[in-house]
């Protein structure tokens, strides 16, 4: 009980949270010195209400998960292979970070999982506060994403440490402060603008860049998106909930399904509504991110076509 509990406690995190204030702070007088805008005191406020709250709802999933990675490392057959070697820490620095890919690109592609994740994109500005906006119903599956690990031979203490590390770096490259990094950074790890744009409402943004401290996975697994001088972010979401208060940011997604699965009359859309991407709906609108890319895509298309069509009328009438 007495390991459990100290692998519970994130120490890191308790650490870090002075610092991240403190930074939100300098960056607040930034903006305002440079009347950049980038800060609303009512909307700040609303991000420190998430973390609260996502720190609450932690506890006991935090708590299950340790349980859970104990008994899978006491059962790996690894378990005397992988210790706290320094090749063991790289190589899960980057399976960890390929785990948070796969929660964080969940947590788009679901929508029951989007509605605990949903909160931390509802702010309408990009700032450090805003990395404080943090998933809450999220808590509550997040550590399953990282219960392969421990099988590996990784024990807890190690994974947790190492998911404490990951958010770290997260919470810098939540600004505006910062444009592109030279570009070998760019290429390989997540950076303020790659993170600009998954904050983006802008339909060509959205559910793009997933990933925690690299960006490679995005780049490998056909997710990444640049940002672009010609298309400046948009931030917040498609819909914007309008509000600043705690209780609507937190639970506007999961009413909205509750909604959604009142009005359906078939067992089938009632589950597709949980884990279909979220915009599909049983009535025939689609506003599922790849659907509105591609009806975008196809409406250029025939623009263009059309255009070309003009061109070579005009030009049959100039050469007549």
């Amino acid at each position: 009980m007495d390991l459990a509990r100290q692998l519970v406690q994130d120490d890191l995190a308790v650490i870090a949270l002075p610092l991240f204030l403190l930074a939100v702070g300098v960056e607040a007088a930034w903006s305002q010195r440079n009347h950049q805008g980038l800060y609303r005191l009512p909307d700040t406020l609303a991000s420190l209400s998430m973390l609260v709250a996502s720190g609450l709802v932690e506890i006991l999933p935090r708590l299950g998960a340790v349980f859970v990675m104990l008994y899978l490392h006491d059962i790996s057959p690894l378990r005397d292979v992988v210790g706290r070697q320094w090749w063991a820490w790289m190589l899960l620095f980057i399976m960890d970070d390929f785990s948070y890919y796969w929660f964080h690109r969940a947590n788009h592609a679901i929508r029951l999982f989007w509605a605990g994740h949903v909160n931390h994109h509802s702010s309408e500005y990009l700032n450090l506060a805003t990395a404080l906006r943090q998933g809450v119903g999220e808590r509550i599956h997040k550590f399953a994403f990282w219960l392969w690990l421990p099988l590996l031979g990784f024990d807890p203490a190690m994974v947790l440490i190492m998911i404490s590390i990951s958010l770290f770096y997260q919470f810098w490259i939540h600004t505006q402060a910062v444009g592109r990094l030279p570009r070998w950074i760019e290429a390989v790890f997540n950076t303020p603008s790659h993170h600009r744009v998954h904050h983006a409402s802008n339909v060509g943004y959205l559910d793009r860049n997933h990933g925690g401290v690299l960006i490679i996975w995005d780049r490998l697994f056909g997710t990444f998106a640049p940002e672009r001088d010609e298309e400046p972010v948009v931030y917040g979401l498609t819909h914007n909930i309008g509000t600043h208060n705690p209780l609507r940011v937190l639970l506007h997604e999961y009413q909205a399904i509750w909604r959604d699965l009142k009005r359906s009359s078939r067992w089938q859309d009632r589950w597709r509504y949980l884990l279909l991407a979220p915009g599909w709906s049983h009535d025939g609108r689609d506003e599922r991110a790849a659907s509105v890319r591609r009806q975008g895509a196809a409406a250029l298309s025939r623009q263009g076509a059309a255009a070309l069509r003009e061109q070579a009328v005009g030009g049959y009438q100039v050469s007549k």
